[in-house]
């Protein structure tokens, strides 16, 4: 036998049947979150041009991308995200259907990742994306709905960060940086490499002033304190704006009384290209990386031909799922309610009473003898099955099994 036919490949995943069943109730979840907040299914196809992720303007860079040659020359992509997607059909076939729109999605998404822990390349997410409106109302919704999904979830112990891409972009340009050497500072900050970042600023040329609130950026998080010690390091009109802008998103989500999963970070810095102001993750101390990201990305929609503001937010699902194992928040499997039973020449007539029994929400197995259980109750046993129905020609019996499960499955 060819071994590799037992494999799966690198970054995927088979979901056995209690993972299968929870990322189904999660996937429930967020569909009904999504839904009674307003917003609108869409789903977008699996296979993009490479061309709708080509021009640089989004967080995946074109070496992620799964590309596959398509009949004629043209290069096609397995979806790497699906806010790019959703642009594009805001700007083509819901353009004139009117602001704002509340979109969302439950899909996967494919790309190449670093393999290690929560890092799969089959991404199961699900996420909203707001699209029409400016301002703090916009970004403060999408964080409320994310909270709010979380904690229908079942999540307890859980922050989301905020940040604001406009203070950096403020120092930046007063700094008067080229475009890589940006890069490379935003990549220290976003890691927190504050040695790394202290030794390359050493060699690059800016005003002193500037120069220590990069090196300050790393530290800048925790509460609502912080934005004023955030304001006291810089004069600079963009970096002030960005710090009111943030004040006035928690304010909104004070209002909502939300405001205790919330933390700030100045020092998140993403995609220079791609957000434009507010951006936020979520994080637990069950995992070391994001269960969920998302952010304030007015030009992307622009890049399709129709100049409307976004926001939104992803929801990463396989590691809302490792965070709720790891908080022992996952559920079992329930038992069937009731294990049939019947005799060869009543098949028809149990077939039909068993099928009224799942018309009214009950859960029936048929029992079928293996070698593992030669009667029934040891099989319902088992299971943790409580009641059997033993059906026969003139005669319908009700056992109710005391004892519970047996203990472990039987295998072969």
């Amino acid at each position: 036998m060819n071994r590799w036919k037992q494999y799966i490949p690198e970054g995927m995943q088979d979901f056995l049947p209690v993972e299968c069943y929870n990322k189904r109730k999660t996937e429930e979840c967020l569909r009904r979150i999504f839904f009674m907040n307003g917003y609108d299914e869409v789903e977008t196809p699996i296979f993009e041009y490479f061309d709708v992720f080509a021009d640089g303007n989004t967080t995946i860079a074109q070496e992620q991308l799964f590309k596959i040659p398509e009949t004629g020359g043209r290069i096609l992509v397995l979806r790497p995200d699906i806010t790019t997607p959703i642009a594009r059909i805001a700007a083509t076939k819901l353009k004139n259907s009117g602001l704002p729109l509340r979109l969302f999605y439950i899909s996967s998404v494919y790309r190449y990742e670093e393999l290690q822990m929560g890092k799969q390349r089959d991404i199961a997410q699900g996420g909203i994306e707001l699209l029409g409106v400016p301002g703090p109302e916009a970004d403060a919704e999408v964080i409320s709905i994310a909270i709010q999904a979380l904690l229908e979830l079942g999540l307890r112990d859980f922050q989301i960060d905020i940040g604001q891409v406009e203070f950096f972009k403020g120092l930046i340009e007063e700094a008067a940086l080229d475009e890589q050497q940006a890069e490379d500072i935003r990549s220290l900050i976003d890691q927190k490499n504050i040695l790394a970042l202290e030794s390359y600023l050493k060699n690059v040329d800016m005003p002193a002033g500037t120069k220590k609130v990069l090196l300050d950026l790393p530290n800048l998080y925790g509460g609502a304190d912080m934005l004023e010690r955030a304001l006291s390091l810089t004069e600079n009109p963009r970096c002030i704006n960005a710090v009111r802008n943030i004040r006035q998103v928690y304010g909104i989500l004070c209002d909502y009384e939300l405001d205790k999963y919330i933390t700030f970070d100045l020092g998140m810095v993403h995609s220079l290209n791609y957000y434009t102001g507010i951006i936020f993750r979520g994080i637990t101390r069950e995992l070391g990386y994001p269960i969920c990201g998302g952010g304030r990305y007015d030009r992307l929609v622009s890049e399709f031909g129709y100049d409307i503001p976004a926001t939104g937010v992803a929801l990463g699902i396989k590691r809302i799922l490792i965070a709720l194992e790891r908080q022992k928040g996952l559920d079992k499997i329930p038992p069937a309610d009731i294990l049939f039973v019947f005799e060869e020449g009543e098949r028809n007539s149990a077939f039909r009473y068993l099928q009224k029994l799942r018309r009214k929400g009950k859960r029936v197995e048929v029992f079928m003898e293996t070698g593992c259980d030669s009667d029934p109750v040891s099989y319902a046993r088992r299971r943790g099955i409580e009641r059997i129905f033993r059906v026969g020609e003139r005669y319908f019996e009700e056992i109710i099994v005391e004892d519970g499960p047996d203990g472990d499955d039987c295998a072969g």
